[in-house]
């Protein structure tokens, strides 16, 4: 009877000692914990943070913005006719749903350890970019949002489990095109700064901030930062209709021909910002800095569209004003929308549509993509 009794009692104490556990922000060791996400930006990856934001004029929590998103919602607040190219990337590594933005009432408790973008349509490297929008959430205003959810995070596990935490996050930061449509190169609003700086002058001035911002997120606790590169803006539709209907100036040769003065900018600052992530690499050797080549990658898309089942690369797909007109503003209730948005490039005046972002999703996510360095987004996200 005292064996058995023994028994009983070494059983209900193992049973009590394997019935509680620490909650930690990795979980348990059941299987593989996807990291969270956390994304900084612009319109490219805004899904919805200006929809909270007064006095600006660039919201589009309206049709029809949205008009294909999956799951029965429409109007999010992204910039596209559906999904962001995070999105597509969120659904490829198994997300349950789509990261929700910050400024969203509901984006609190355990929901932020899951991720959070905090990208803000207008937003740019230089707080002054994007004035002529009226407010938006730059750069530094974002990473004090994400200072604010790194302090939640911290209030919740301590520095130790939030530190580690952190370091298995991705980090994403697509930021600098507002920088140069919305600041340097606006028509006749930018010429007293270009008379003042040249366009090199301004690309070492972007550097000299996005270094600071960068370091500043990996003092923050970020480990994994991939960084994107900024696109051939001197190609969207609005640039294109701009250099049509000015006529020829310093930078416009009044054709619908891209502005190759503003890509030329575009690929100096890319070339410093490749210098840029090899530094930190450098610097932080603990840290993965990734360079994401998303000139490079529209580039091939714009010169290969038919390849990828496109048939228009030069117009947007929602019409707001006819003829030579077309792209010149985006999108709004009463413009007149393609009936086949797998077939553009270009969803409104400045973004992508769903099919755009769904190959630069696929390209950038291949496991030797020539877009993606020194390390490939699986790669980083899955170690």
């Amino acid at each position: 009877m005292n064996y058995l009794l023994m028994i009983l009692l070494l059983v209900f104490a193992l049973s009590c000692g394997t019935s509680t556990s620490s909650t930690t922000p990795q979980g348990n060791d059941s299987g593989f914990q996807r990291p969270a996400l956390y994304i900084l930006g612009d319109s490219l990856v805004d899904v919805g943070n200006n929809n909270y934001i007064h006095f600006t004029i660039t919201k589009n929590n309206f049709h029809p913005y949205g008009i294909d998103f999956p799951r029965g919602k429409i109007s999010t607040g992204r910039y596209s006719n559906g999904r962001t190219v995070i999105d597509i990337i969120g659904e490829t590594f198994g997300l349950e749903d789509y990261i929700p933005p910050y400024m969203d009432p509901t984006t609190v408790g355990d929901v932020v350890l899951r991720g959070v973008n905090y990208a803000s349509g207008g937003g740019g490297i230089l707080n002054e970019t994007g004035a002529i929008l009226g407010n938006r959430i730059n750069m530094d205003a974002q990473l004090d949002n994400f200072a604010n959810t790194r302090n939640y995070i911290i209030s919740m596990f301590g520095d130790h489990d939030a530190n580690e935490f952190l370091a298995k996050a991705l980090f994403i930061v697509v930021m600098g095109s507002n920088d140069f449509i919305d600041n340097y190169f606006i028509p006749f609003l930018s010429i007293p700064e270009q008379k003042l700086l040249t366009p090199t002058m301004f690309v070492d001035i972007l550097i000299l901030r996005f270094r600071l911002q960068l370091t500043r997120l990996h003092e923050m606790g970020a480990r994994k930062i991939a960084v994107a590169n900024v696109g051939p803006v001197g190609c969207i539709p609005l640039e294109r209709r701009i250099n049509g209907i000015l006529n020829k100036t310093e930078w416009h040769t009044k054709s619908d021909s891209c502005i190759n003065e503003m890509n030329d900018a575009v690929m100096y600052f890319n070339k410093k910002l490749n210098s840029l992530v090899m530094e930190l690499n450098s610097k932080f050797v603990e840290s993965k800095f990734l360079n994401v080549d998303i000139y490079g990658l529209f580039t091939h898309v714009i010169d290969n569209y038919q390849s990828y089942g496109f048939e228009n690369y030069k117009d947007s797909c929602c019409q707001t004003l006819p003829g030579p007109l077309r792209g010149l503003l985006p999108c709004n209730p009463i413009g007149k929308v393609c009936e086949d948005r797998s077939k553009y490039v270009f969803w409104d005046e400045a973004h992508p549509t769903d099919a755009t972002y769904s190959v630069f999703a696929k390209k950038l996510l291949e496991r030797n993509s020539k877009y993606v360095y020194p390390y490939s987004i699986q790669q980083v996200y899955y170690t």
